[in-house]
């Protein structure tokens, strides 16, 4: 049986693939009526990539009651891969009459914290938790009532420990790869830094970097890899430390992000004359704010606005269905060479 695209349904509605395009991404320009033909007939003719509202047969209409859901959030500042996530997941709630209310809570846990009253309130409809990394913190909001999802989390605390659904943006399949590229254009030693103690992506973004040096039968040497726990807000001095007391050098390293990337970069460029030779960087995210190594080394390319987007949706599904069984879902990046 042939497959129906979208050319297909616009085919047959005497109009444009890119209007079909339009109603199927939630974009201006097509209206709630001509939205509701076109998932009409992608429905009849067995197109099998609906968008979430055409598979409800609803377009969370106006008059539909308004809800609000929480954003615990930690250091959304630190990064535009962060804030880029969160105004997209805004936007795509807003569609849906839902308003994301902003939590903060810190970074590291005192004695004193305490979980903000309003999520034991009962005007919430659901949790999205995103870039909160602590330990305590994160198991204080795991343990809260409401429907949650979670974009990433931490190694003690794995997904069968998740009172919720967990998005994992996927690394062990993409590092091995990005770490097989160095091998394959001639690299033997490659070291790996990141702290993989702070965050599950962090840790399979290793483990794929070890499957490629396995899998090759290339030395792991300890000396080359920085993979110990790392203040929050000290990386640039704690990678300085460890760099300082390098007396040999790999040809390459595997750097955990972008973030990390760019302190290494900044080290290499400051320290030339104590290299004996070239060091090659790969990093991850694909953020472009880290002028020093954006555009300019292997990296894996995480769509923001997507996974903001991928965030709602899953939150939407959840408040709507709280007694579903949860999700692990990986979100596959691209690499950019």
């Amino acid at each position: 049986m042939k497959k129906v695209t979208m050319k297909d349904i616009a085919d047959a509605l005497n109009i444009s693939r890119v209007t079909v395009s339009k109603a199927f991404n939630n974009q201006a320009g097509v209206s709630d009526a001509l939205r509701e033909t076109i998932f009409d007939k992608a429905r009849e003719l067995g197109y099998t990539k609906l968008p979430y509202q055409a598979q409800t047969g609803s377009q969370a209409p106006a008059a539909q009651e308004e809800r609000t859901v929480a954003l615990v959030v930690s250091r959304p500042e630190s990064s535009f891969f962060w804030t880029g996530i969160i105004h997209r997941m805004a936007q795509e709630l807003s569609e849906y009459n839902i308003n994301l209310m902003y939590v903060y809570v810190p970074s590291t846990f005192t004695r004193d914290f305490v979980l903000p009253s309003v999520l034991f309130g009962s005007t919430l409809s659901g949790i999205a938790v995103v870039n909160v990394y602590d330990p305590v913190i994160l198991g204080m909001v795991n343990d809260l009532p409401l429907p949650k999802v979670f974009l990433d989390t931490i190694p003690t605390l794995t997904d069968r420990k998740l009172n919720g659904d967990l998005l994992l943006i996927e690394g062990y399949r993409t590092e091995a790869e990005i770490t097989e590229s160095l091998i394959l254009d001639g690299h033997k030693e490659i070291g790996f830094i990141g702290d993989i103690n702070y965050a599950q992506t962090n840790k399979e973004r290793y483990l794929g970097y070890r499957e490629s040096m396995d899998r090759y039968k290339l030395p792991i040497r300890p000396e080359y890899c920085c993979i110990d726990s790392m203040g929050v807000f000290s990386y640039e001095k704690e990678i300085y430390d460890y760099l300082d007391g390098l007396t040999q050098w790999p040809t390459s390293f595997v750097c955990v992000s972008d973030y990390v990337a760019h302190f290494v970069q900044q080290y290499l460029s400051d320290h030339q004359q104590k290299l004996p030779h070239s060091v090659i960087l790969t990093g991850f995210d694909n953020t472009d704010e880290y002028t020093n190594v954006s555009g300019r080394i292997t990296t894996a390319n995480v769509p923001t606005g997507l996974l903001g987007k991928r965030m709602a949706l899953q939150l939407l599904f959840r408040t709507n269905h709280p007694d579903a069984p949860d999700e692990l879902t990986f979100i596959k990046p691209s690499i950019i060479k």
